[in-house]
């Protein structure tokens, strides 16, 4: 099984970081679905601006804190490389 980390970009002009197994499930959750994070309900809509696949849920959820702990001009930059 293939997991996702996930960068949205949210209304507001916001970044939401999170991981997944389903991308297109999650981004419909996001935008349209109670399942959604608590983060991006109060957001909508969002988007898909970044994704990157790992090979198991402990690397992506590493990653996905390593992620979390950049600066949003450093996210901006990993999105725009």
């Amino acid at each position: 099984m293939s997991y996702f980390v996930y960068i949205l970009e949210c209304s507001d002009g916001s970044l939401y970081t999170g991981i997944t197994t389903d991308m297109p499930k999650r981004l419909d959750e996001h935008n349209t679905k109670a399942t959604g994070a608590k983060y991006t309900k109060a957001r909508r809509p969002v988007k898909l601006i970044y994704k990157e696949s790992s090979e198991n849920r402990s690397t992506a959820s590493k990653r996905e804190y390593a992620i979390k702990k950049l600066t949003r001009l450093k996210k901006l930059q990993l999105i725009q490389s």
